[in-house]
Formats: C-alpha cells, structure tokens, sequence
C-alpha cells in the first residue's frame, strides 16, 4: 500500500489533479479534477460532478490513476476506485461545492502505490 506523506499531501492541497481511467476495452480517458481532497495516508477523495464517461470506466474497470504536480515536483498515484452517493465521504463532497454546484458522488480511491513524476534520473521511480 502505498502511504501518502506530509511532503504528498500539501502538494495535493496545492494543486489540480489528473485522473485517468480506462474502459473494458483499456481505452484511456483523463479529467481534470479541481475539488478534491486527501482523507487519510492511504485514500484520496474527488468530487464527481458531471463526470459520465468517468464513472462509466471505474464501473468496469477500477484500476485510476492520480497525477499531481507543482513547480517541477510530481507524483502519480494508483489505485483502485469506489463511488459513493451517500454517506459522510458523500457529505464532505457536497460541503466542498456548497453553492457552486451539486456533485453526483463522491470517488475513493484506495492508493496501493506512488510513483515520482518530477524530472530527472529517478523520474517514474516507485516511492517507498
């Protein structure tokens, strides 16, 4: 499992995430993601809203990625994928976009690794 730290988790509240899903036939789709939030050393929650063809992918094939950057400094998080519509996870996402939109769920991603993306010779390196 992968263990999100200190240093991991100030970029993520920092920034925009990517995430990447793919279909039953492996073809890829990537979304920006702009209310999201990490909720422990190993989860990471994202706010669905209007995301159709995403929640299509994650039905049929959990396996997503996160990818998160600033400055030059990047990690890449994978993981499977779980949509909830109820439940506090829930009402955290609709706290987050009080009076700006209404989500449609919210997605946990359990993170089983973490790879850095920053440039350099230990780019696409497995974090420990």
């Amino acid at each position: 499992m992968g263990k999100i730290n200190e240093d991991m988790k100030t970029l993520l509240g920092s920034t925009i995430w990517v995430l990447g899903t793919a279909d039953a036939n492996g073809i890829p789709n990537a979304v920006p993601i702009h209310y999201a939030k990490v909720l422990n050393d190993s989860q990471l929650m994202l706010v669905n809203n209007f995301m159709k063809k995403t929640v299509a992918n994650i039905e049929v094939n959990p396996q997503v990625t996160v990818s998160a950057w600033k400055d030059s400094t990047g990690y890449q998080f994978k993981g499977l994928a779980k949509i909830e519509t109820a439940g506090a996870n829930f009402d955290t996402a609709l706290e987050m976009v009080k009076g700006k939109m209404t989500p449609q769920g919210a997605i946990i991603i359990d993170v089983d690794s973490i790879y850095l993306t920053t440039p350099g010779p230990n780019a696409g390196d497995k974090v420990e």
